[in-house]
């Protein structure tokens, strides 16, 4: 790749993820194409050489900030050697992710937008939405060392479709609401609560 390439590929890497952070912090409606480029140190006239409009940057920026998310989960769950579902769960209910929505899971911000894809003109986010769910049910699942036979792996892909709904929707929440108690409590709550779903299973007879 020439000098000038490897620029030009350089400068649409810093723009889309500037443009992947701005998405988890405003969602796609929030994307400003001036405000992406002053902060990237490029013109305005120059966004055309990387994207073919608005809407083709924020599909890429909201897919690649949805992408990000997965090695940052299994990241989160390996940290605890004991009990990988904890530690993920530690982490995603954490309130540091709470308050960090610049750096956390894309699932979070962009479930409304993803809903609306298709009614009312919104980008199509669906299909990269939809990727990541499976790709976080897949991780979450995979957890259970247990899952011996096709009964277990069922229970397995259950369990993580709760969990994963929970997360996403614990955050939500303990970020939409005015009180940091209730915040707090939320999060908490939900995290004690899953934590003893994820306990070890009772023997079967």
């Amino acid at each position: 790749m020439g000098h000038s390439q490897a620029e030009k590929a350089a400068s649409r890497e810093r723009v889309l993820r500037i443009a992947a952070r701005k998405v988890r912090t405003d969602g796609v409606g929030g994307l400003g194409v001036a405000d992406v480029m002053k902060e990237a140190g490029l013109t305005h006239g120059g966004f055309y050489k990387h994207f073919a409009s608005r809407d083709d940057l924020v599909t890429q920026a909201a897919a690649a900030a949805l992408t990000e998310g997965s090695a940052k989960m299994e990241r989160a769950a390996r940290k605890n050697e004991r009990d990988a579902r904890a530690g993920l769960i530690d982490a995603y209910l954490s309130g540091q992710h709470r308050d960090t929505p610049a750096t956390g899971c894309a699932l979070v911000p962009l479930g409304a937008a993803a809903g609306r894809d298709g009614t009312d003109g919104d980008v199509h986010l669906k299909d990269a939405y939809e990727r990541q769910v499976r790709a976080y049910l897949d991780l979450i699942a995979g957890l259970d060392e247990d899952a011996e036979d096709a009964e277990d792996a069922e229970e397995a892909r259950a369990e993580a479709v709760l969990t994963l709904s929970a997360l996403v929707g614990a955050v939500l929440m303990s970020r939409a609401v005015a009180d940091r108690d209730l915040s707090d409590e939320i999060l908490e709550t939900v995290n004690r609560r899953l934590r003893h779903r994820a306990g070890p299973r009772p023997a079967q007879a």
